[in-house]
């Protein structure tokens, strides 16, 4: 198989799986920034979750895809 280069020396094999790979840096963000709103806004449990589950799946942290 040959496998392609994408963010930050993530192998995929295709550039569909680059896409999938971006696709989960953007919804980690919007989680991530999703949080760090709840826990300005007081609500600090559901913040703290947002924030775990964007780290989790973003890059280097655990993807249910791959």
């Amino acid at each position: 198989m040959r496998y392609v280069s994408c963010h930050r020396g993530h192998a995929v094999e295709t550039m569909e799986g680059c896409s999938l790979v971006t696709l989960l840096w953007i919804v980690a963000v919007i989680l991530v920034i999703s949080g760090i709103v709840a826990i300005l806004r007081k609500q600090l449990l559901w913040g703290a979750v947002l924030i775990v589950v964007g780290l989790l799946v973003g890059p280097g942290g655990v993807s249910i895809f791959t």
